[in-house]
Parts: C-alpha cells; sequence; structure tokens
C-alpha cells in the first residue's frame, strides 16, 4: 500500500505502508504519525537520507526527484537511496515518466537542479525565442506556436542524437545558425546555464 502524505495536521497510520513525503523540505518535521512504515519515499529537495532516517520509523528510505512534467506523465525522475526497494520504486515513478537510479546523494542534489528546476530554466528559454522573434515581426500567436513545435520535435530528436552533432547537422558554414549561435555564446549563454545548475545545486547543501 502505497500513502502519499501531504496533511500535516492530523496524525497518520504509516504501519506497513510506502509512504510519500511531499511536503516542503522545511516543515516535514510537524509531521504526526504512528507506526513502522516499509518505506519513506521523500520527494523534499536538500534533506537527507541520515536526516529522514533519524526522523522517520522505516525499514527503507528513499530520495525522489521527479519534475513539473509527472503532471503529464513526461517526468525524469531520479532517486537514490536503500537498493532493496529499487526496482519498487523504479516501477512506482514510471508510471509518471521515466526514472534513473543515481549511486550518490550529491548526484541527486545535481538533478534537483538540473531536472526539477529545470522547466523553469526551459520557460525562460522558450519565452526569450518568442521574445526575440517578436521583436523581428512575428505575431505572438505565431511565436509561441513555432516555439512550441521547436522544443516538441528537439525533445525527440536530442533523445536520440548528441547535441554537438545535432547542432553541427543545422549549422552551414556563414549561415544563419551560425549567426545566431555565435550571438548566443557572445552574450555568454552557455556559462548561464552552468551558472544555473551550480547556483541551484547550492541551495541544496545548505
Amino acid at each position: 500500500e502505497v500513502e502519499v502524505f501531504s496533511d500535516k495536521t492530523k496524525t497518520h497510520n504509516f504501519d506497513n505502508k510506502i509512504v510519500l513525503i511531499v511536503v516542503k523540505p522545511n516543515s516535514y518535521k510537524h509531521i504526526k504519525f504512528d507506526g513502522t512504515a516499509q518505506a519513506i519515499i521523500s520527494l523534499m529537495a536538500g534533506v537527507k537520507l541520515k536526516e529522514l532516517k533519524n526522523f522517520f520509523k522505516a525499514q527503507f528510505t528513499i530520495r525522489a526527484m521527479p519534475n513539473l512534467a509527472a503532471s503529464v506523465k513526461k517526468s525524469i525522475t531520479t532517486l537514490v537511496g536503500d537498493e532493496v526497494l529499487k526496482q519498487k520504486a523504479i516501477i512506482l515513478f514510471n508510471s509518471i515518466g521515466s526514472t534513473v537510479w543515481l549511486n550518490t546523494q550529491k548526484e541527486l542534489d545535481i538533478a534537483t537542479a538540473l531536472s526539477g528546476s529545470g522547466p523553469a530554466y526551459l520557460a525562460l528559454i522558450h519565452e526569450a525565442l518568442c521574445d526575440g522573434a517578436v521583436k523581428q515581426g512575428m505575431k505572438r500567436a505565431d511565436a509561441i506556436k513555432v516555439t512550441n513545435g521547436l522544443f516538441k520535435g528537439f525533445g525527440v530528436l536530442i533523445e536520440n542524437i548528441h547535441p554537438a552533432i545535432l547542432k553541427d547537422g543545422v549549422m552551414s558554414p556563414a549561415g544563419t545558425t551560425a549567426a545566431g549561435y555565435s550571438a548566443l555564446e557572445e552574450n555568454g549563454v552557455r556559462f548561464a546555464c552552468i551558472k544555473a545548475v551550480e547556483s541551484a545545486f547550492q541551495v541544496t547543501q545548505k
């Protein structure tokens, strides 16, 4: 039996259940519970396995980090913790997308900064590309439709093509892509993305 915990106002019976903890990281210590869970699966960013084991009574403990795309069953969920429950956790989170089991908590915190926060980064890039098209004269509604199509097609292509090869495939000598790509490099887009992941990761370490 899997129980999703989100209400911290009442005492929950955790006995022999797989319990998903989905409260804010700074409020989990207000949870009231009885019994020993089969497993605690925490979706809280930055809360370490040791902290979870010290607070909750459970046979096994796992940390999971899905992202916003879980709402459309396209999440990439990263997992780490007691490997005894690895397969059950993978099956559970495969129901909302795909999963990656990681070896260390540091890697999961990095994944939190990458895929957990990633929808916000990509939303910014989407909006900025639309703004660029509008600036050059395209209607906003059309710019959004075209950019939506770009993201959808790119998502399929990048599954099987290395990003460097994909980029080279559309960058002809002295062409439009080369000009646009050069502008991105000149304005530090690559470095900004690196710093975004770094800054978000650092928050998980506090």
